[in-house]
């Protein structure tokens, strides 16, 4: 997801502990025959078997809330890369390991919050990416896809639940697409269909994104974006500096070209899109958030301690810049809006529940009619034009381009870098 938001106002199937196996010990004892003369006392009752308890197993679609399977809030760490070079020695460092225990031993931890995100995310879209079909309607990609993530974070609003709109971008649309009430789109055979999927715990957002397509011509174009996501992934690190991790991104994507229908483009990174940190509550990390760009540049940013980066890469066979253009459906309250005077009664409403439910995490305006909201197109563009709402339009390369997306979310902690979001399929 590459929208800008700011703060908040103020499984897998997992083995049920087999608490039975000591008695299944003394069963065994006891179905031992007494001995040969033994009468009375001395022949035991054979004891009953308690029934075993039952594994808990996901629903398909998943709809059943992961605390269901991990009873201890413990949840799985994602991929596990060491750092390189000066800082390799991290690893092994005393004070950097009990940095990690402090953080590691509460289960409310921040580290926590963002591993359950991660955990919803990869069962979530392990359903989508074997059910979305040529054939399904936009508008129902995205409703199965939040019911969903809804259903296993545990959450509708501010403490847990949908991250940011689902963007569903199709072909020459990279970003910020998701439909508005009345969206008739059907997914066609030949197109290249981006799904960017968010999850908050606690406003600990997981963000990752992937590519479908069912045209054997653009797998190269999938393939390059996904390698040049790979690069961004396991180059990124504390001390490296977000210029010089561009240009390994864009080294990368750029040594593909796609044929299609006989003529050779060469895949471009989209030069105006780009990466970025994540705060909490905030999908693009606020006023002092990072990017990390697609292509190389003269900036000096360094990575640090404790940053938390959606990795992302986009790439296209026709120009590699995307303009903004048609219906706005992505929103989001700016955090450090100025204090205004609204003159619409609709606008005052409108604002207060958007305080109550998303603060300032991305919105759309299904979600909005999700709530019972009606009419508010008026009072929408009016907090957009006070400054307090922004709106993110949709953004496209030129027509009959090609676009694809993939999308890791990586915590840079003390010890090592763990790819929170990487799962069996990408």
């Amino acid at each position: 997801m590459s929208a800008t938001a700011a703060a908040p106002p103020p499984a897998p199937e997992i083995p049920a502990a087999d608490a039975d196996a000591d008695d299944d010990a003394n069963d065994v004892e006891d179905d031992a025959a007494p001995a040969d003369g033994a009468t009375g006392d001395a022949k035991k009752k054979k004891k009953k078997k308690k029934p075993k308890k039952k594994k808990p197993e996901q629903s398909d679609p998943p709809r059943i809330g992961l605390s269901k399977f991990f009873l201890d809030g413990v949840y799985p760490e994602g991929e596990i890369q060491h750092y390189k070079d000066d800082n390799a020695w991290r690893t092994t460092s005393e004070e950097k390991r009990y940095t990690e225990k402090l953080l590691n031993e509460d289960p409310e931890t921040t580290y926590q919050n963002i591993r359950k995100g991660a955990e919803v995310h990869r069962l979530v879209r392990k359903h989508a990416r074997k059910s979305i079909r040529v054939g399904m309607t936009l508008t129902e990609i995205c409703e199965n896809i939040e019911a969903g993530t809804r259903a296993l974070a545990e959450g509708d609003g501010l403490e847990a639940g949908v991250g940011f709109p689902t963007g569903v971008n199709l072909n020459n649309c990279a970003a910020h697409f998701t439909p508005n009430a009345g969206d008739k789109t059907v997914l066609q055979m030949g197109d290249v269909l981006k799904v960017d999927i968010g999850v908050h715990i606690k406003g600990r957002i997981l963000d990752s994104a992937f590519t479908l397509s069912w045209d054997p011509n653009y797998d190269n174009l999938i393939e390059a974006v996904k390698a040049a996501t790979d690069t961004g992934v396991r180059e990124a690190g504390i001390d490296v500096r977000l210029g010089e991790l561009g240009g390994l991104i864009q080294e990368t994507m750029e040594s593909y070209e796609v044929e299609i229908g006989g003529k050779v483009y060469p895949v471009k990174p989209i030069k105006n899109l780009s990466g970025h940190t994540i705060t909490p509550y905030q999908i693009h990390g606020g006023s002092t958030g990072k990017s990390v760009p697609l292509v190389k540049t003269a900036d000096q940013t360094k990575m640090e301690e404790g940053d938390y980066f959606a990795i992302e890469t986009f790439g296209s066979t026709g120009r590699g810049r995307t303009v903004e253009n048609g219906d706005c459906s992505h929103y989001a309250q700016i955090y450090d809006a100025p204090k205004v005077q609204l003159r619409l009664t609709s606008a005052k409403s409108l604002l207060n529940t958007i305080n109550k439910n998303f603060g300032t995490l991305p919105f759309c305006r299904r979600y909005l009619d999700r709530l019972g909201e009606s009419k508010y197109l008026l009072a929408l563009n009016h907090l957009v034009a006070q400054g307090i709402v922004s709106g993110y339009p949709p953004v496209y390369d030129q027509i009959g381009s090609k676009t694809a997306q993939f999308e890791h979310t990586i915590l840079l902690r003390p010890t090592c870098k763990e790819v929170v979001s990487r799962g069996d399929d990408y």
